[in-house]
């Protein structure tokens, strides 16, 4: 619902490029990487392609370029499985809601369980991972949902930190270009005292807890 950019949601467009093009583009950016940056793959949703993916990001790997997807962990299959195993070096997972109702109402989509699933099975292959969490008073920021988070991740071994995402309104023009209707109108940014309130609750659970 809070999406700033609708226009990945329609999975029919973009453009296509070779992937030696694409590592080529990489390549020529390593100086602008310094030590610890690389090719982050996003969306929309970038696992819908993974089989695709796969081929670029061993070819990554060759050019020793760090690989990053950035993703809401919904597909889980054995190119999914391949990708993450051989090839990314990091996962950013974002967690919509710690609630199945919550899950529900963000998305449009039943089952939150996909999400921890995949966590699941990135924290068993004890590759990097970070959290990714967008901040709504009210609908996720609320003490309860952040220490809900923090308990249920806070055991694993391969979080390294935890990024908030405060909630703006920066892409309802989009949506309303697009002819359609942004459903949280209504919802509110946080204030500094509430952004503040959340990072001391998630500090109490995870290593680092960074706001952007």
């Amino acid at each position: 619902m809070y999406c700033h950019n609708p226009d990945t949601i329609d999975t029919t467009g973009g453009i296509s490029y070779p992937i030696e093009e694409l590592v080529e583009m990489a390549v020529k950016m390593k100086p602008y990487f310094g030590k610890k940056g690389g090719v982050t793959v996003s969306g929309g949703e970038p696992l819908l392609q993974s089989k695709a993916l796969i081929p670029f990001f061993k070819r990554l790997k060759q050019e020793s370029i760090h690989t990053n997807i950035d993703t809401n962990g919904r597909l889980l299959n054995h190119f999914t499985e391949e990708l993450l195993d051989e090839y990314t070096d990091l996962v950013m997972l974002d967690i919509k809601h710690m609630t199945e109702e919550g899950y529900k109402y963000i998305t449009g989509q039943k089952n939150k369980e996909t999400t921890f699933n995949f966590a699941k099975y990135r924290e068993a292959s004890g590759k990097k991972m970070w959290l990714r969490y967008v901040l709504i008073p009210g609908l996720t920021n609320t003490p309860e949902l952040l220490h809900a988070m923090g308990e249920y991740f806070k055991d694993y071994k391969t979080i390294e930190k935890i990024e908030l995402q405060p909630y703006h309104k920066l892409g309802i023009h989009k949506w309303e270009s697009l002819g359609w209707e942004y459903q949280l109108k209504d919802a509110r940014e946080n204030t500094a005292e509430e952004i503040k309130s959340a990072v001391i609750i998630l500090e109490k659970y995870f290593k680092e807890v960074k706001t952007n």
